[in-house]
């Protein structure tokens, strides 16, 4: 059976309805385009997202079911909780949002991540931009894990974490909950669903409800420090 898939033009930054993509491969909307600045706002106030291996073109995503965390409703394990306590992990955010996205990319193999070199210099430019931003997990100087995505209004789009030691992923996701809900924000877009965020304890919505919420909150404002460069801390 064929399949028609919109290929996206360069003169403009417009997308397909997110209700056309496809049921196989789940959410596929369309291919082509760029990763302008531009567009990558566009994209993420429509509910896409930019998702490829090397060799493809760019392809653009809405899947539904969408996994997303409740921040608020988010409850750190014990032994999560008794681990920071012993070992004290520093966590910033929006100190080294280009070498966390970088790190990102660097510990997954090439023909395993989605993170190409198109798309590191696409998210970088999105963070000199001022609307992505990353969670860093520090051990001492070392920076051991964290995450980074996309803000738009009170949802924060979720892109990528990594580890390079224990629990660093799960410490910043811990710890920006708590400050993302003081800040006024709602909810935590992750995608699509797998066992390492199930564990953590994110949920799947219809992709009408996840529009829903976009549609509320993407012009909504935050308190105006959220993401200013700083320490972040559990009270």
């Amino acid at each position: 059976m064929t399949l028609y898939l919109p290929e996206l033009s360069l003169s403009n930054t417009q997308f397909p309805n997110p209700s056309l993509a496809l049921a196989e491969p789940n959410g596929l909307l369309a291919f082509g385009g760029d990763l302008s600045v531009d567009r990558l706002r566009s994209a993420y106030r429509q509910g896409i997202f930019p998702w490829y291996s090397y060799g493809e073109p760019i392809l653009w995503w809405s899947p539904s079911p969408r996994a997303v965390f409740i921040p608020e409703t988010f409850k750190p394990a014990k032994s999560l909780v008794k681990f920071q306590r012993k070992h004290n992990y520093k966590v910033t955010l929006n100190h080294a949002t280009e070498t966390l996205i970088q790190l990102c990319a660097d510990t997954r193999p090439n023909e395993e991540t989605w993170i190409t070199k198109q798309m590191l210099s696409a998210y970088k430019s999105l963070a000199q931009a001022g609307s992505c931003h990353s969670v860093e997990v520090w051990d001492g100087e070392d920076l051991v894990g964290g995450l980074y995505g996309v803000a738009v209004g009170q949802i924060f789009c979720g892109e990528s974490m990594v580890s390079v030691k224990p629990n660093a992923s799960k410490i910043a996701l811990w710890y920006f909950c708590q400050h993302f809900i003081s800040h006024g924000g709602k909810l935590i877009d992750c995608q699509i669903m797998n066992p390492h965020l199930a564990s953590l304890g994110a949920i799947e919505i219809p992709r009408t409800t996840f529009q829903d919420y976009l549609l509320e909150s993407r012009d909504a404002s935050m308190v105006s420090s959220c993401y200013d460069s700083q320490q972040l801390f559990i009270s």
